[in-house]
């Protein structure tokens, strides 16, 4: 039986997650997200699969983020019919999210074709429309943490707590032909932060796969990053400003700063201020994190007990719905905090947000997330001069703040880590990271005093490991 690991995606960039496990005839894999961040890169998703998805047997989905889960109602569309394995809170968002994905692939579509029926080139389909969500749906398979599942009769495997969005996942997968263990984590969260539990530590592994988002960068202490908001909020009041947006990804950061909003509210000032969430999708999770509170950490549930009716996602925010009610926050010069979708800013009600606040120098925009290359997120924390919005070049004015601190992503100390408590050194495989943070993380690895991997790299795209091999990684034409 010839049992390998391809790996197709989120190599050497920090987008579209997808790795192959060849089993003798079997074939499982771990996540299928979607490719994000320039024009350029969000039309590789046109390309078609790598491997024939009717050959695929299961699916085991790391968390709900669309670079991890995006492409599944593609593998469904081209004859994907096998079981989807996830934690249930993982389910529940991707229900929310897929269905978005859809409505933005159609809108994207039908603009993209109108460029190209002027260009002469042949008009685009949508990836996967909203009856191909509905199908994806009915496949996943919602799992608990530490539930010991049996996918093949030659794999088992089970999900841990991440730390990293609600019900976000390690996966352990036990290789019962050849008595070896493989651990992926999936996208590894932080110690400490809020709402959400600390990352599992696990002890064995004869090989580790591991995200590196933030491999060259140490973020923030929390408190230096509370002071940090602060600061900002202190600033903007004192100086009679203007508007402040935070672009925020809708499943995990929006939750977050409604949190901190609640938590911080009389020190920072806030009552002065009229707070928005204006992100239908971001409003949908925040229902599915109210409604499953049990799995967070204990100082959230111990708040939620505590103040029945007083719940800290839900006090002092208003919900924007709307695309009226969004579009009226426009015409409010001063005084507002709107959180809005994409995270990126490269979609979603955010993008309006800015055309009309990004020029205004009495504004301020935090950027609070993971920016990636050519994103216009990026290009602000990059110090553009200018953004085109709806075709138009618009000036940045604006005083643009960038608060790492609220990354849900492990920093460089935090992912070393986390790999330090195997207690054999296996194998380490790097993924879902840049060139350069990967390269920065493996110099570090190899300068310090810790217990050094058998073997570490980072992966390239197409990359084939043959597993029975371990530890010696042997990389299969």
């Amino acid at each position: 039986m010839t049992i390998s690991l391809q790996f197709f995606g989120a190599t050497e960039e920090v987008t579209g997650s997808c790795h192959l496990l060849h089993l003798g005839d079997k074939q499982v894999l771990l996540d299928c997200g979607l490719i994000q961040g320039s024009k350029s890169d969000a039309m590789r998703n046109f390309d078609p699969f790598p491997f024939e998805p009717s050959q695929i047997d299961a699916v085991i989905l790391s968390h709900a983020h669309i670079d991890h889960s995006g492409r599944l109602p593609q593998l469904v569309k081209n004859g994907f019919s096998g079981p989807i394995y996830t934690h249930k809170a993982s389910a529940e968002l991707c229900e929310i999210m897929l269905k978005d994905a859809a409505m933005l692939q159609k809108r994207d579509v039908e603009r993209n074709n109108k460029k190209r029926i002027k260009q002469q080139l042949p008009p685009l389909e949508p990836l996967f429309d909203e009856q191909d969500v509905l199908r994806t749906v009915k496949q996943f398979v919602a799992l608990d943490y530490n539930e010991q599942v049996q996918a093949l009769p030659q794999l088992k495997f089970r999900l841990n707590d991440a730390g990293h969005i609600l019900g976000s996942a390690l996966v352990e997968l036990w290789l019962e032909a050849i008595d070896k263990k493989i651990v992926f984590s999936g996208d590894l969260g932080r110690e400490g932060m809020p709402i959400l539990n600390d990352p599992v530590a696990i002890e064995q592994a004869d090989l580790v796969i591991m995200e590196s988002t933030y491999g060259n960068r140490l973020h923030r202490s929390w408190q230096q990053t509370i002071d940090e908001l602060a600061e900002i909020f202190a600033a903007t009041i004192s100086g009679g400003r203007g508007n402040i947006l935070l672009p925020a990804f809708s499943v995990g950061r929006a939750q977050e700063l409604l949190y901190l909003f609640h938590l911080y509210a009389k020190q920072w000032d806030l009552s002065r201020w009229r707070i928005c969430l204006d992100s239908p999708m971001a409003i949908e999770a925040t229902k599915v994190y109210l409604n499953n509170y049990p799995i967070m950490d204990d100082d959230f549930k111990r708040f939620t007990r505590q103040h029945p009716g007083e719940h800290p996602l839900l006090s002092n925010v208003e919900f924007i719905q709307t695309t009226e009610q969004s579009m009226e926050l426009n015409e409010i010069s001063e005084g507002l905090i709107i959180i809005a979708g994409s995270g990126m800013c490269n979609g979603g009600r955010i993008r309006c947000h800015l055309e009309h606040n990004l020029w205004r120098s009495e504004c301020d925009v935090i950027i609070c997330g993971y920016q990636a290359l050519s994103t216009p997120g990026r290009m602000l924390v990059d110090g553009a001069s200018q953004l085109t919005i709806n075709g138009k070049p618009v000036k940045v004015a604006a005083t643009i703040h960038t608060v790492g601190g609220l990354s849900a992503h492990a920093d460089q100390a935090e992912l070393i880590k986390w790999y330090q408590q195997f207690k054999s050194a296996p194998p380490l495989l790097l993924v879902h990271g840049e060139q350069e943070a990967q390269q920065g993380l493996i110099e570090t690895i190899k300068a310090s005093s810790m217990r050094q991997p058998s073997s570490l790299l980072a992966v390239q795209r197409g990359d084939k490991l043959a597993l029975d091999s371990l530890p010696e990684l042997v990389w299969l034409p």
